[in-house]
């Protein structure tokens, strides 16, 4: 074993064992963040527009602080992207995350001083945690490779501005920055194919160990590596021993993955977002991810059932349950407040506090009242691919309501098949049933011939990529969403089927 890795568990165990120590005291961690922040944000305009000084409870929190989205939070940020200083966090932020909002244009989410080391830190100490856990640190002595955005940057009022991936770039430890691909010239490369094959030409004789990025662009990597070189990706990296990756649930694509790398690869999972690093896999035993209690954001979560209510419950660490789905709420040490980040999570474990991410708020089907979330459609086809042993590029699901006369309407699975499979019915049978047990919602429609079961549209190879391109995001952070409710996404994929389909 080298030096290297020596050191690399020693420092392990230092970090787990401070990690354990903010874990297991959850709710008087977040007491200490909530405080610390009002304190720090109290003269900004923001804290005294809100009373910041003179909050001394959650309860008051969530009485003077209305939760807000990004279109309801525009008016501070706009101050600060003009320039002003003092505005939702002391001085200004060290950079805006640009990143592409579907009602509000371009988004820019500030990072500041004290929130930028929670971002390098949480990656470095899920990795950390894999190597306390597993005693595995081999991987450290070869190249690695992290899937991202552009790490080139522009200026607006004298404050940085790219792609959080980007700007995560620059702040890559020392210790590591030798054994990372892709080259920094590789890595400013702004079209994704482009940089994808570029990538492919850079690392295809490497002795790649870690490979990180969200799953449906890693998997096109793979893709192309293989086409290059004419092996599949274990054989050409042996030494492959550990995916990261974040952004979306990585069960639908693993099949696929298997296939294309030869073997089974450990893996861990990352919840970074623009707005903060709030969680990430601790264990390879457990189920979920460690929530990030004392990393300078303070959380609030509202039952997603209640959420469009007038004046929903705002719950803190200590009230939560499990299995339920929430939305999460944060204020965080960037200028943040009660901000709607959009997802919504269930709790896997309360000790520690462990979340999956079910799916996103805005992002659900619910034509008919039955309210399905992200989380249920990727069990479902996960249940279907151990059953029938497939697998899929890609897939994502819309309510048809534009059915033929005295035909029920049905939720449309738009599906990449690798290669399709013989047993369709059978598959639309398994789906279906899971969601049926899964979501009492949806078995009452189906009993009650208001719907009919679902229906599965097979699409044609790189169907998803085309869309992703045709839109301008192909790549980076970009991914496709889950489930609509309505038929935008479907009827652009049903656009670039041949005619005869």
């Amino acid at each position: 074993m080298s030096l290297k890795a020596v050191a690399a568990k020693i420092f392990a165990k230092f970090v787990v064992n401070r990690m354990n120590r903010w874990s297991h005291s959850p709710v008087k961690t977040q007491q200490k963040v909530f405080r610390e922040l009002l304190s720090m944000a109290s003269e900004t305009a923001f804290g005294k527009d809100h009373d910041f000084s003179n909050i001394t409870t959650t309860e008051a929190f969530a009485a003077k602080v209305p939760v807000r989205d990004y279109e309801a939070l525009k008016p501070y940020v706009e101050r600060v992207v003009a320039g002003e200083a003092d505005i939702l966090w002391p001085g200004k932020p060290l950079y805006f995350a640009k990143t592409s909002g579907t009602t509000s244009g371009a988004k820019y989410i500030p990072l500041t001083k004290a929130s930028m080391p929670s971002h390098i830190k949480a990656a470095r100490n899920a990795i950390l945690s894999y190597i306390h856990e597993t005693g595995n640190a081999s991987f450290v002595d070869g190249k690695m490779i992290f899937l991202q955005g552009s790490p080139e940057m522009t200026e607006k009022n004298g404050i940085k501005l790219g792609r959080l991936s980007g700007i995560v770039a620059h702040y890559v430890p020392g210790y590591l920055q030798k054994n990372r691909l892709p080259s920094w010239e590789t890595n400013c490369i702004d079209d994704w194919e482009t940089k994808v094959d570029a990538i492919v030409q850079e690392t295809k004789q490497e002795n790649m160990t870690v490979i990180s990025g969200i799953p449906s662009w890693v998997q096109m990597y793979f893709e192309r590596l293989k086409t290059a070189t004419g092996k599949n990706v274990g054989t050409l990296f042996p030494n492959f021993e550990l995916f990261i990756y974040g952004g979306v649930n990585y069960e639908p694509y693993r099949v696929k993955f298997e296939k294309l790398i030869g073997r089974k690869v450990p893996s861990i999972e990352l919840y970074p977002a623009s707005e903060g690093f709030f969680a990430f896999q601790d264990s390879q035993h457990k189920k979920g991810m460690l929530l990030q209690l004392n990393s300078g954001i303070f959380y609030e979560f509202i039952e997603a059932t209640t959420f469009f209510d007038e004046n929903p419950i705002r719950l803190t660490i200590g009230d939560v349950k499990k299995n339920v789905n929430y939305v999460m709420i944060v204020s965080t040490n960037a200028g943040l407040w009660a901000y709607n980040v959009g997802d919504t999570v269930q709790f896997t474990s309360l000790q520690p506090y462990r979340v999956l991410v079910s799916g996103r708020i805005k992002h659900f089907i619910s034509a008919f009242g039955e309210h399905v979330i992200g989380k249920e459609v990727e069990q479902a086809m996960q249940e279907a691919q151990q059953a029938y042993n497939f697998s899929i590029s890609e897939f994502t699901v819309a309510p048809q309501t534009n059915t033929k006369e005295g035909e029920l309407p049905y939720h449309e699975w738009l599906v990449e098949f690798e290669q399709e499979p013989s047993e369709v019915a059978a598959i639309i049978e398994t789906i279906d049933a899971s969601m049926q047990r899964q979501n009492s919602y949806y078995k009452d429609l189906i009993d009650g011939k208001v719907l009919q079961k679902l229906k599965i549209t097979s699409l044609k190879k790189d169907s998803f990529q085309q869309y992703m391109k045709s839109q301008g995001k192909l790549g980076g952070q970009n991914k496709i969403p889950r489930l609509a409710n309505d038929r935008k996404i479907a009827d652009a994929l049903q656009q670039l089927q041949p005619l005869n389909k």
